[in-house]
């Protein structure tokens, strides 16, 4: 069942503020009046999650600039979090708040949860100021995600936002031409 287009179902978690090294709550309420990167991974101390966590912290400034937000979610409580930011290089640079899941609402509520294993899958959303889901994409356990592909999916939805009746094309970067879809353009791209 695809979240795209729905808006984010409430839920309530302790979360480790990175920026500031407090523990704070969050809820749904947080993800909405601005745009917003959720980012699922399976577990702390593990072996990819450090890598792509520490790209998103490289990308993080650029998306602040876009006027988004990151959160991270793993089904580890806020406790582990602030260890791992602690004790691993990679972590320790991060500034945005890692949510703690161990209850798995979040991880159900964005149907990414491994019933199985008990684990986040690699989840990643992009949800407008309004709470709803504009974009996701879920990965294997072993495939890594690349955070630089999240600036241009954020500069387009905001400019779908923005601009009703026109859509970006593939690849399309901020300030390329837009399609106004329409009878015209049938069969002709």
């Amino acid at each position: 069942m695809s979240l795209i287009g729905k808006e984010i179902l409430p839920f309530k978690a302790s979360a480790y503020n990175s920026s500031n090294g407090e523990f704070i709550e969050v809820s749904e309420e947080n993800f909405k009046g601005q745009w917003t990167v959720v980012c699922f991974y399976p577990a702390d101390f593990s072996f990819v999650c450090p890598t792509e966590l520490e790209d998103l912290q490289n990308q993080y400034a650029e998306l602040k600039e876009l006027g988004a937000e990151i959160y991270s979610v793993s089904t580890d409580t806020h406790f582990v979090h602030k260890a791992w930011h602690d004790h691993s290089d990679a972590i320790s640079k991060i500034e945005y708040t890692m949510i703690g899941d161990p209850s798995q609402v979040i991880s159900r509520n964005f149907d990414v949860l491994d019933e199985e294993a008990g684990l986040a899958q690699r989840g990643t959303f992009i949800i407008d100021p309004d709470g709803i889901v504009q974009a996701a994409e879920i990965n294997a356990d072993g495939i890594g995600r690349d955070a630089s592909t999240l600036v241009g999916k954020i500069k387009a939805a905001q400019y779908v936002r923005n601009n009703p009746g026109e859509v970006c094309p593939a690849k399309w970067e901020e300030g390329a031409k837009t399609l106004k879809p329409s009878l015209d353009l049938v069969g002709k791209i």
